[in-house]
């Protein structure tokens, strides 16, 4: 995860650099139920509106979050499939709360309404994310339900009432890339508090659609797009959390903006950077699914590396004889070809390895979604003017 608006404010506010350091545990991505009232295009759990089999009953669930916070796990976000369908779900909410998790909740915002308000608010939620794939019938169109951008807004709309905070989330795609303007607008209009930004991944429906993939040349425009408005915001005096995800190229090209932009504040914003480090599966970041299998990240779902029915998590995410997560581990990471020879590596630490995995067969290999060229890397020497959209 990439937090844009966090860097850009250092060129006003800037901070110390420290160095490189992990956190305790990692934030943990807890699919606790695949049942869905939507078939998203580009679900990575690819739901269904069935029940799915041999799920974590509610009791097994509490003994992993036990676990959890013995290993000094900080935050869970519970997602799905759609989390709202799993009947014991406030009662998991409440729980992780009271044991001093930061709890998120991860939604498609249509079933949050009226009837279960105020139960999302007693459940103490300190973040609830929303999907959208852009406005009206484009977005009903991705999630293939009509008049599902509607009740997504109105779940949006009863969190801001309720004083929750709410962001939205986007995954780009050649279809719906001409709705991000249309949902920076949104953002602000409706005075939403966060906006991630999706790049999308090889995993799951993502990955059987790869073709549909944004090119580079789009995705460079999404992102000069997403630092114009954030940069605006911040010099607004009314920032908004910007946050992007599955492709650290977004920190090199974010230091590429600030040399063009601010010179001057290059090399702190590099140290910052280089602070931050990069790609985190299976490092910072983890994944547990519906049936306690245990992944890298929530788009590594073929890749299991074991369950908590049988090894608790603590012992799962320490062992090191798996190959892949000694190798995620390292830091800078085994990577070869265009990431292993990229100046920016300590910066991105080989950007998202599923995708060299799925594209490739080589974990190891470069990441086909990195839209920096070989000048901007470190390995051609000549000067190329910058893609800056106004």
């Amino acid at each position: 995860m990439f937090r844009m608006t966090q860097f850009l404010q250092e060129i006003t506010q800037p901070t110390p650099v420290a160095p490189r350091r992990n956190p305790p545990g990692p934030v943990v991505i807890w699919n606790l139920i695949r049942r869905c009232n939507l078939t998203c295009k580009h679900c990575y759990s690819i739901s269904a509106d069935i029940d799915f089999p041999d799920e974590l009953s509610k009791e097994e669930v509490f003994t992993v979050m036990d676990d959890l916070k013995q290993f000094r796990v900080p935050a869970l976000i519970l997602s799905g499939g759609e989390p709202l369908m799993r009947p014991d779900i406030f009662e998991i909410a409440e729980r992780a709360k009271k044991m001093g998790f930061y709890v998120g909740l991860s939604s498609n915002g249509t079933l949050i309404t009226e009837q279960n308000i105020d139960q999302i608010v007693a459940a103490g939620f300190d973040y609830v994310g929303v999907s959208l794939d852009g406005i009206g019938a484009t977005h009903d169109k991705f999630r293939q339900m009509d008049g599902a951008f509607d009740l997504s807004m109105k779940g949006v709309e009863l969190c801001r009432r309720n004083g929750i905070r709410v962001g939205l989330r986007f995954t780009m795609t050649q279809a719906n890339c001409h709705e991000l303007v249309p949902m920076l607008d949104l953002l602000e209009r409706e005075d939403i508090d966060k906006f991630y930004f999706s790049h999308l991944n090889y995993a799951g429906r993502g990955h059987r659609n790869r073709k549909t993939d944004t090119v580079h040349k789009q995705t460079r425009e999404a992102m000069g797009l997403l630092m114009e408005r954030c940069w605006s915001l911040i010099e607004r005096g009314q920032p908004k959390e910007f946050v992007t995800g599955n492709n650290d190229a977004d920190g090199p090209y974010l230091l590429k903006w600030v040399e063009k932009n601010f010179p001057e504040h290059a090399a702190h914003i590099q140290g910052k950077l280089e602070q931050w480090g990069g790609n985190a599966s299976g490092v910072n970041i983890a994944n547990i699914d519906n049936t306690g299998v245990v992944h890298p990240d929530t788009m590594w779902w073929h890749y299991a590396l074991g369950n908590v029915r049988k090894r608790p998590f603590s012992e799962i995410w320490k062992d090191l004889s798996d190959p892949v997560m000694a190798g995620l581990k390292q830091h800078p990471r085994p990577v070869t070809g265009r990431c292993g020879e990229c100046q920016y590596l300590s910066i991105c630490n080989g950007n998202t390895r599923v995708r060299a995995m799925q594209t490739a067969g080589n974990v190891w290999a470069e990441d086909p979604a990195c839209y920096l060229d070989d000048v901007e890397i470190g390995l051609v020497a000549r000067e190329i003017p910058l893609v800056r959209v106004n």
